[in-house]
């Protein structure tokens, strides 16, 4: 099973969301070496891009020319997601996700970022125009991810997706919850069957997708044509491949154990420390690392020494013993 995206075949229907401060380039990386059909980064600003703020672009690394990199924009005003939306596709970018879903209160907020991400399903006349902004500025596919509405009282999810397939989306991500849920409660997955009921380019389903089990489930309640990963794949970079085996018949992953997953962990913690620079990547790291430790159950005085340390070769030196089986981690704890 793929996901038809205009011309761009995505192979397995299973994608990386876009999570901010954690899907930099080396965890995007990462996850598309164990096998996920697309992943898409951070979300960028469109008008501090246009604009080249200090950093935007070092920060976000986009991926530009990789097929199964999406670019994901975020704005209010149609001139510069039109503007952005140019700048990445003249940068060689593939694919535009369009967002329409971020819950984040300095997002919506219009003393934020002036009301942009979920804020936008409260007027789908304005949303509207920055869709048609970028599908008119570029040729290549844009999608959009979005939410079910910002509120109860306002489900007019199916509305966005039928009036955005129309302006030319190719392909519409859905998390199951509303702006007002933010991440509370659970994802109601069985509600994104009506926004598939109103248009016929893909469906994702989006929220709550931790393992197979809730994939395969996800599918079957929304119909969708394939699903998204977000907080279910930290320290587990492997989650989205075994899915797409157990689901989709890819080929199943190796989850990396013991010395292997020493060796996935210490190669993702270098490539943190070459894309940051030593000092930032050092602390941009502690949570991946962290989220690695919880995978294994390492002990308290080993966590603490990995994610306090300084050094980065210190911090490379600990993790044998950090990523360990848990038993171990006991019998060095009660050593110590």
């Amino acid at each position: 099973m793929t996901v038809q995206v205009a011309h761009l075949t995505l192979d397995p229907p299973v994608f990386l969301a876009p999570l901010a401060g954690i899907t930099d380039r080396p965890f995007r990386d990462l996850v598309s070496r164990f096998g996920a059909g697309l992943v898409v980064s951070e979300m960028v600003a469109s008008q501090e891009m246009v604009q080249a703020k200090p950093g935007v672009r070092e920060r976000a690394e986009l991926g530009f020319g990789e097929a199964t990199t999406s670019v994901q924009l975020a704005g209010r005003e149609a001139h510069w997601m039109a503007e952005a939306a140019r700048q990445v596709e003249a940068s060689g970018a593939t694919l535009i996700d369009i967002n329409m879903g971020c819950p984040a209160k300095k997002v919506t907020s219009a003393s934020g970022a002036g009301a942009s991400g979920s804020a936008l399903m409260k007027d789908l006349d304005h949303a509207l125009t920055l869709i048609e902004a970028v599908v008119d500025a570029v040729d290549i596919p844009v999608t959009l991810k979005t939410r079910l509405g910002w509120d109860d009282d306002m489900l007019n999810a199916p509305e966005l997706a039928r009036r955005a397939e129309d302006a030319g989306v190719q392909m519409i991500t859905i998390h199951g919850r509303t702006r007002c849920q933010f991440y509370k409660g659970h994802a109601d997955w069985a509600a994104i069957a009506a926004v598939k009921d109103v248009v016929t380019v893909p469906v994702i389903a989006n929220g709550d997708i931790t393992d197979s089990a809730k994939a395969r489930t996800a599918i079957e309640a929304s119909g969708a044509d394939g699903v998204m990963v977000g907080r279910g794949a930290q320290g587990k970079p492997w989650l989205l491949a075994q899915i797409a085996a157990e689901l989709f018949g890819a080929p199943a992953p190796e989850v990396p154990t013991g010395a292997a997953l020493c060796e996935v962990v210490q190669g993702h913690y270098e490539a943190m420390l070459s894309f940051y620079g030593a000092e930032l990547g050092l602390r941009v790291a502690r949570k991946h690392l962290g989220w690695f430790m919880d995978g294994v159950g390492t002990g308290t005085v080993l966590r603490r020494q990995v994610l306090t340390s300084r050094d980065a070769a210190e911090v490379l030196a600990f993790l044998p013993d950090a990523l360990a089986d848990q038993s171990n981690n006991n019998t060095k704890e009660e050593a110590a």
